[in-house]
């Protein structure tokens, strides 16, 4: 049955025969190799999923469509950067130090804290020094800490220990010169000068040229699943130095102390939170940007989710079938199939947000996702507890800290939605007022604090003992509104989202339009 060719994309003529490695068995009794050797045998052409084998290969162009205004490119042809050899590693030793104090993390296993390192770290560097030259350095356990995700579930998260991470942060110093001038401009994750608002905007860009649905996929358990032989092979082709080889598969295989106390070794994946692990993550996917940008494929990924763009559903299933093979045989990884799905990118949450194509105008906007609205009222209401203990200043001084940060990330959303933010606006108003007659306690006591703030008697007291209310239902009856309206928490400090939004808005310098000169002569 022949193939059928997606709109969307150019599908080669054919693959290549994989070719038999040297000192490979052929009756399938293969003998272990090293790294190096693995490395090189991972280079070879190897048919997928999209071509046929026995046929010629055929160079496809990248249409990834990162050319977009706003979008940086990774420099592909970059010069020739100094090696990455142990030696390079142990010069960097004092960035590392002051990347790693300027964090301020937790402690690991071994209860060092980062003031301690910081003060010990003369005789801790002399001694990591020797024992990393000599290769006698072996890393310690790393403490398991989960945390809910926003999906529902926990979130393991490693912590090693701080003299560790100096050098995993050092490692990491080393390595990126090396791999991050080849990366695929359409990964923003964990890259220096990109972000998640690079990357929104580059999916923005592919809407806007016709491609109006969206492959998402995310990967099940990535960073717990990443195969290390493939890693490490990866790592084999650029660097030289075996000690740093040696070195980088010691942290990858450094046990795991769990909550309970139970240590476990680690036969897989990297650990979540190190400041090795975003770049060796970009290491392995790096195979399917590749991968993507051969088939012709426009796509965005963020870490470890991963967006491609087609024109069709029927080319978006398509796609999504032979990234699956692709993903399983190849990387040796697994698709998290409740996360992903073939959809119109409004319908999707990607990095917060979903965009949506006016076809009529041909603009797209960034909209506030579903699951976004949900987390930031959640939020809203464990900053403003009930039976909060505090004054209302300083609940609002802590409400104001998130505001801030959360529209420092929101605020590229589109000016369609000052109602959203209006709504979270009154929402935290409300939560405020709920604490201020808490503090009031006896319902005799708010009547006279209403009448106080200039409601009138008869409306304050029908108000209050007009029927049995909760605290939370009398916060929004039309007394307690009159009495502490929005200028009420306006002269305390409380700010706006909508200020927020309105005055980064006005900071976007409007084109000039553009003038007929008539001349009446």
């Amino acid at each position: 049955m022949a193939q059928q060719k997606s709109e969307d994309r150019v599908v080669p003529d054919g693959g290549v025969m994989p070719v038999q490695p040297a000192g490979s068995s052929v009756g399938g009794q293969g003998k272990a190799v090293p790294v190096e050797e693995a490395a090189w045998q991972l280079c070879l052409p190897i048919a997928t999923a999209e071509a046929p084998r026995g046929a010629s290969r055929k160079r496809v162009p990248d249409r990834s469509g990162s050319s977009a205004a706003g979008v940086p490119k990774a420099i592909v042809n970059a010069q020739k950067c100094a090696p990455a050899t142990m030696d390079e590693v142990v010069e960097r030793f004092g960035s590392a130090l002051l990347k790693v104090v300027s964090n301020k993390g937790a402690a690991g296993p071994d209860g060092m804290t980062v003031q301690v390192l910081r003060e010990q770290w003369p005789a801790i560097s002399r001694r990591l020094r020797v024992d990393l030259l000599e290769g006698r350095w072996r890393p310690g356990e790393v403490r398991r800490a989960l945390i809910p995700k926003a999906g529902g579930g926990q979130r393991g998260l490693g912590i090693p220990n701080v003299a560790d991470r100096v050098v995993m942060e050092a490692v990491r110093q080393v390595l990126e010169p090396v791999f991050e001038p080849t990366f695929h401009p359409s990964s923003h994750g964990f890259r220096p000068g990109r972000s998640c608002h690079t990357a929104v905007a580059e999916a923005g860009q592919h809407l806007q040229d016709g491609y109006g649905w969206v492959v998402d996929v995310d990967l099940e358990k990535f960073f717990d699943r990443v195969n290390h032989q493939r890693l490490m092979a990866r790592l084999a082709r650029r660097v030289d130095d075996r000690r740093l080889l040696v070195l980088i598969g010691r942290l990858l295989t450094a046990k795991v102390a769990l909550p309970d106390g139970v240590v476990i070794a680690t036969i897989e994946g990297v650990p979540q939170g190190s400041p090795l692990s975003p770049l060796l993550s970009n290491i392995v996917l790096d195979e399917l940007d590749a991968e993507l940008a051969r088939r012709g494929h426009r796509f965005v990924r963020y870490a470890d989710d991963c967006n491609v763009y087609v024109q069709s559903e029927r080319a978006g299933r398509r796609v999504m079938a032979s990234m699956e093979r692709f993903i399983n045989g190849r990387l040796r990884l697994r698709i998290n199939h409740d996360k992903s799905a073939v959809a119109r990118p409004e319908d999707r949450h990607f990095l917060g947000f979903c965009l949506r194509h006016d076809p009529q105008e041909g603009s797209v906007e960034v909209l506030l996702s579903q699951r976004t609205k949900r987390n930031a009222m959640v939020r809203i209401r464990e900053l403003t507890p009930r039976n909060w203990g505090g004054t209302l200043e300083s609940c609002i001084r802590r409400v104001n800290v998130w505001l801030r940060g959360w529209h420092q990330f929101f605020g590229v959303a589109a000016a369609t939605e000052q109602f959203t933010l209006r709504a979270l606006d009154a929402h935290i108003r409300r939560r405020l007022r709920a604490i201020v007659l808490k503090h009031w306690r006896r319902q005799r006591t708010i009547a006279r604090n209403l009448v106080a703030l200039g409601v009138k008697a008869q409306s304050a007291w029908r108000g209050v003992y007009g029927g049995r209310k909760s605290t939370w239902a009398l916060s929004h009856s039309p007394a307690v509104d009159k009495a502490m309206p929005v200028s009420f928490f306006t002269v305390r400090g409380l700010i706006r989202l909508v200020d927020l939004h309105r005055r980064s808005r006005r900071d976007i310098i409007a084109p000039v339009q553009l003038q007929m000169v008539l001349d009446w002569r």
